[in-house]
Order: C-alpha cells, then sequence, then structure tokens
C-alpha cells in the first residue's frame, strides 16, 4: 500500500514539474534557473506568481472534488453519484454566478464566490434530499432525481445569465473550470477550506464505511444513520463549494476518481479516502498540462497566442468516455 502512494506521489511531482513549463513563455531550462536563483525578472514573475499558484490550485481543487465524490457514492450508496450528477456541482454554480450578477461577489474575491458557492451547492444537495424522499436509501432512484436536479439547476444559471447577458464573460469560467488567472490569493483561501473538511471527511471514514454497506447493517451496529449521512453530505458539499469556487465546474472528476480510488486502494476508506485526494490531485494537474500542451498546436494552426483549452472541457470529454466504459462494465453495481 506504501508503494502505491509513493508511485502516485511521484507521478504527482511529475506532473507538475510538466505544467510548470507546458505553458507559453517558459521553457524547462528557463524554469530551472529561476530555481537555482537566476532568470530575469519577467521569468521569476511567471514561474512565482502564475505558474506555482495555478499549479497548486489545481492540485487542492483535484482532491477536493475526489474526496467529495467519494463521500457522496459512500453515504448514498451509489457509485454513479457524484458532485456533478447530485446538484451540488451545479448548485454551487448557480450560487457563483447568481452572486456574480447581483454584484455581491466576482472571480477575484475569492472568499465571497466560496460562501455562494457553498450556499448554492448546500440547497441543491437539499432539493435531491427533498426530491428522494422516502427513496433515499435507493441508488437508482437517487440517480435519477440527482440528474433531475442537475438539470433544474443549470436551467436556472442560464436564466440568470439571460437576465444579466453582460456577464456571461465572467462566468464562463466557472461553467467549463478552468484553472487560469489563478494567484496566490486563491490558494491562500483554497488550502485550508480543503484541509479542514478534508479533515472531517476522513474522520467520517468508520460511519462511511458503515453507509456503504445498508442503513440496516448501519443501524444494527449502533449508527445514527440520519446524522451520519447528513455530515457526509455537509462535507461532500463544502469540499466541492471549495474547489468550483476556486477552478469552476470540473466535468467528472468527481464522479470518476473515486472508482480508481477504491480500486487502487480498496474498500477500506481510511485509506482510499486520502488515496483519492491524491489520486484527484494527479488528475486535475495532468490534464492541466495535457490542455496546455494541447493549447499550442490549434494557437498555431489559427495564429492565435491566446487560444487556450480549458481543463474542465478536456475532463468532460474524457470523463464521458470513462463513463461508458464504467456504466458498461458495472451496470448493475451498488455498494
Amino acid at each position: 500500500m506504501t508503494r502505491r502512494f509513493t508511485f502516485l506521489a511521484v507521478l504527482a511531482l511529475v506532473c507538475a514539474a510538466v505544467e510548470v513549463v507546458a505553458g507559453r513563455g517558459m521553457s524547462p531550462g528557463a524554469a530551472w534557473d529561476v530555481l537555482n536563483g537566476g532568470g530575469d525578472a519577467t521569468q521569476r514573475h511567471i514561474l512565482f506568481q502564475l505558474r506555482l499558484p495555478r499549479l497548486l490550485v489545481a492540485l487542492g481543487a483535484g482532491a477536493c472534488l475526489a474526496v467529495a465524490g467519494l463521500v457522496l457514492q459512500s453515504a448514498l450508496r451509489n457509485p454513479l453519484a457524484g458532485p456533478e450528477v447530485t446538484g451540488v456541482t451545479p448548485g454551487a454554480v448557480l450560487g457563483a454566478v447568481t452572486a456574480t450578477a447581483l454584484g455581491l461577489a466576482g472571480w477575484d474575491s475569492p472568499l465571497a464566490v466560496v460562501l455562494a458557492a457553498c450556499a448554492g451547492g448546500c440547497a441543491g444537495a437539499a432539493l435531491l434530499w427533498l426530491l428522494a424522499g422516502r427513496g433515499r436509501g435507493d441508488p437508482a432512484q437517487t440517480a435519477v432525481h440527482g440528474v433531475l436536479v442537475s438539470a433544474v439547476l443549470g436551467g436556472l444559471t442560464a436564466m440568470v445569465l439571460l437576465v444579466e447577458p453582460g456577464e456571461l464573460g465572467s462566468v464562463v469560467q466557472w461553467l467549463v473550470g478552468t484553472t487560469e488567472g489563478r494567484v496566490w490569493q486563491h490558494w491562500h483561501l483554497l488550502w485550508p477550506w480543503a484541509l479542514l473538511w478534508g479533515v472531517a471527511a476522513w474522520l467520517l471514514a468508520g460511519p462511511l464505511t458503515l453507509l456503504r454497506c445498508g442503513d440496516d447493517i448501519a443501524l444494527a451496529a449502533g449508527l445514527a444513520v440520519r446524522r451520519a449521512r447528513t455530515l457526509a453530505l455537509l462535507c461532500a458539499v463544502a469540499l466541492t463549494a471549495g474547489a468550483v469556487a476556486a477552478v469552476g465546474a470540473l466535468g467528472f472528476v468527481g464522479l470518476l476518481v473515486p472508482h480508481l480510488a477504491l480500486a487502487v486502494f480498496g474498500a477500506d476508506l481510511r485509506r482510499s479516502l486520502p488515496g483519492a485526494a491524491l489520486t484527484g490531485a494527479v488528475v486535475v494537474c495532468g490534464a492541466d498540462a495535457a490542455a496546455q500542451l494541447s493549447s499550442r498546436l490549434p494557437a498555431a494552426v489559427l495564429d492565435s497566442g491566446r487560444l487556450t483549452l480549458p481543463v474542465g472541457a478536456l475532463t468532460a470529454c474524457l470523463g464521458a468516455a470513462l463513463l461508458l466504459v464504467v456504466v458498461r462494465r458495472t451496470p448493475g453495481r451498488t455498494f
């Protein structure tokens, strides 16, 4: 098990190194010179003020979404539950977009965005909880209601944009998901939030394991099912809100990374939750590096130096393909 964590840590370092030099304006040689105390003022600014905070935010957001997804799938006993399809991510996006349209928050005010996104995510989760009603223990019904709630919240977000079309440019980053323009302010707000709720999720590893076994078994073991599930959903909402406020809606990260973490680290959530955090960080960091490298070809063909591929677009495309594989291989799987 230690070897698996070590391998993922090394892979994270490799992805981080690639991301630092993947974008324009920073070659591997220039990055090495800056790290050794050399380089000019422009190169030092690019590395320390642009690349490093972007890298750290990508790692933190990926860890948040992966842990949130694993917590949701365990609490709801549904392998297809995730922030994207349970109303949590769409609710968080709606909260951020609405606050921006009302002038209460903006992309340059991360704290206000986090609060708005958290409120929206809680509203989305509460709406799913109300619609599921007595069928909350049925994974199939929960998945169907989650898709419906996500669709409704997405429609409300579109309505807000129609009312305030001038905000489209500033909120499209939340709709797609991107790490462009991340600065130290975003990181300083994200890491304590992620650490707080990540530790809370890990402390719930025992109750979550019982919830995965079913409510009857959990009740027989003396677990307060309603309270444990509520706390787990709160952790998932908070982690998702922090990630959405930092990078926007990264599609399928919270849905598919937990499957990979469980396959690698096993069903013991005391190991799988940290493993999911590390795996999610690697996935988002690697996807961001790939997105930056992929942006160079169309930019050169179209002769546009500012053309960039958002990391959320890449995770959505790859995640949709992987989701089809997961569904076809485990059509009737439950926890």
